[in-house]
């Protein structure tokens, strides 16, 4: 008796489906990673002009010193950090099928980074709104620092780095591990996490920026494996 596959069990709308999915996590995997990179590079411009937000001074001072690039900044990072969601869970999905567990966890772990990511650009738009509108700047100063302090917010910005560091690296590793994509491309998604390390304690932004941009040709071989899949 001949043994039927799961592909010969889809009807013409579940491949369709499954079709649609699938060029949709791989535009995702593709498109993603360059809002990253667009995002860091905004901030490195803004940075190498002497702008930081290691304060609630400071990024106050940073923000009405580059209102609109600071905006596009909070804009990329948000496309971004949206985008990254599937992108995550794409590459999971190919590198499944030979590191099932550490893609789930890579996988999830990055998804939900991103996902906070999301509320960390958000309270960088009540900085622009700020300054925007003006007031009592040492005030604000007062009430950023006292937002970034509060312990009820603490897990967000904790899980956010978790994703962002572990959960890429984990994803890395998983297609390395699975072979699902060439080692190079497994190799360019793990470098993320150790330029950010890097550029966070040099205090050079530009780091980011050339792991971003080696993290999105990695993802762009995801993309281009996800095409290649069969439904």
């Amino acid at each position: 008796m001949q043994t039927l596959t799961q592909t010969d069990t889809l009807g013409p709308a579940d491949r369709s489906d499954t079709r649609l999915r699938r060029h949709a996590l791989a535009a995702a995997a593709l498109v993603a990673p360059w809002f990253i990179v667009a995002c860091n590079t905004g901030w490195a411009m803004a940075q190498a002009a002497g702008a930081s937000d290691e304060t609630g001074a400071d990024a106050l001072t940073a923000a009405a010193a580059h209102p609109a690039l600071l905006r596009n900044v909070v804009l990329f990072g948000m496309l971004g950090a949206l985008l990254m969601m599937p992108a995550a869970l794409g590459a999971a999905r190919v590198a499944g099928r030979g590191a099932a567990r550490l893609a789930f966890v890579g996988g999830t772990l990055t998804a939900a980074g991103y996902a906070c990511y999301q509320a960390v650009l958000l309270t960088d738009l009540t900085t622009l709104a700020m300054v925007r509108v003006g007031g009592p700047m040492v005030g604000f100063a007062a009430v950023l620092d006292a937002r970034q302090q509060d312990a009820t917010g603490t897990w967000v910005f904790l899980l956010f780095v978790l994703g962002n560091i572990v959960g890429t690296f984990l994803l890395g590793l998983a297609l390395w591990r699975s072979r699902s994509v060439p080692r190079w491309a497994a190799a360019a998604v793990m470098i993320w996490p150790p330029t950010h390390i890097v550029g966070l304690v040099a205090g050079v932004e530009w780091f980011e920026v050339a792991g971003a941009a080696v993290q999105a040709i990695g993802f762009a071989a995801v993309a281009v494996r996800l095409l290649r899949r069969t439904d």
